[in-house]
């Protein structure tokens, strides 16, 4: 199957109109790097608040085919004055994956309410190409009841075990840490917009994947734009009318100092309460949407403009093996869906999506004047 993508918009021309203008701080920190020892574990000197540390522990687990426990902690190491640790699981966290975690080394002894709030990576080096290294991102406020985070599908044991993946050499596990701790925000004092230069969505209930989609078309400058662009009358009520209300939502967003509600588009769906406090597929929502907004679309200047965005195609074919034949079926989409689970990245369930499938036995092809035939699809 070939999959053929929509060429990019032209997406200059008033643009700069369409994007929040903040200036945002400067980042001046420098990283630290400091490789822990098991004897000089703690060697990280903890750095001011106001100037976040950060830190790398480079954690070498030989025997590792050999390890014999379900969970595994590494040496303790310091970064920002607090102390903490890796924590895996060699065989996976009751799943086939490495599954690995940071974690508060001295939670147990910690005062009552404590917390604190970290930015960090964890990986797996590659030890062959260090290209293929496997790292992982992420954020959390540790407290308490939250004292490990991270990754309980990190990567596949199958490629784990695998020595000639390069991650495994002389049975020695390479794993790298890179903690970086922050000031814990206070969310009822916190300006997204002061910080970032963006506000975000309320949450109505379970309107999460709505809010989403929702910040992720805003991000469009091209479909901003169309929507913008979508004709309204002074008597439309934006409760009434999803053009308006999705209008009125996307001018919040750029310009409102605070977060914004959602209720008047939901209500222009047809939704009550109930539907706000139930989840819903957020792609079918995708699809609906769409749907209205070309509908409406349809004789005004930005008609056109959800297929120029988001339409691709692909290319369905059918070849037999042991005979000259071949069928070709040219399709268009809005959305695809791919498979997550078993595959590294996006690119790998690309590669799922298009992968040939081999049409044999009780499943063979019948492929016009040759009958039934072995063939090959995608």
């Amino acid at each position: 199957m070939t999959v053929m993508m929509p060429a990019p918009i032209d997406q200059q021309e008033d643009e700069e109109v369409l994007v929040p203008h903040t200036d945002l701080p400067e980042n001046n920190h420098q990283p630290m790097e400091v490789v822990a020892q098991p004897e000089t574990a703690n060697a990280v000197e903890s750095q001011p608040v106001e100037d976040p540390p950060s830190s790398r522990f480079t954690w070498r687990i030989e025997n590792f085919s050999r390890l014999n426990t379900k969970k595994l902690y590494s040496e303790q190491f310091v970064v920002g004055g607090y102390k903490w640790r890796v924590l895996i699981f060699p065989k996976g966290n009751n799943v086939d994956y490495l599954s690995m975690y940071l974690d508060v080394a001295d939670s147990a002894s910690l005062p009552y309410g404590w917390s604190r709030y970290a930015q960090f990576s964890l990986a797996v080096v590659n030890q062959i190409h260090n290209k293929y290294s496997v790292r992982k991102d992420t954020q959390h406020q540790f407290n308490a009841r939250e004292s490990d985070w991270g990754f309980t599908s990190f990567m596949p044991l199958g490629e784990l075990y695998d020595p000639s993946r390069g991650y495994l050499v002389n049975d020695t596990l390479i794993v790298e840490a890179e903690v970086l701790v922050r000031r814990i925000v206070d969310y009822w004092t916190y300006d997204s917009k002061k910080e970032t230069g963006y506000v975000g969505l309320k949450n109505q209930g379970a309107t999460c994947y709505m809010n989403s989609l929702l910040q992720t078309l805003y991000h469009i400058p091209y479909f901003r734009k169309a929507v913008y662009h979508m004709p309204t009358t002074e008597n439309d009520m934006p409760s009434g009318s999803i053009p308006l209300a999705l209008q009125s939502l996307f001018y919040k967003l750029q310009y409102s100092d605070t977060s914004v509600a959602t209720k008047e588009l939901t209500k222009s769906f047809g939704w009550d309460t109930y539907d706000s406090f139930m989840q819903h597929d957020v792609q079918e929502l995708n699809r609906v949407l769409c749907e209205k907004l070309e509908d409406k679309m349809k004789g005004t200047v930005v008609e056109g403009t959800i297929q120029k965005l988001f339409e691709g195609h692909h290319m369905n074919y059918i070849e037999c093996i042991n005979v000259d034949y071949k069928s070709t079926r040219k399709e268009s989409f809005y959305d695809l869906q791919l498979d997550v689970k078993g595959c590294r990245d996006v690119y790998a369930s690309f590669d799922k999506y298009v992968e040939v499938e081999r049409l044999e036995g009780d499943n063979k092809y019948h492929a016009e004047q040759y009958g039934l035939q072995v063939s090959c699809y995608s």
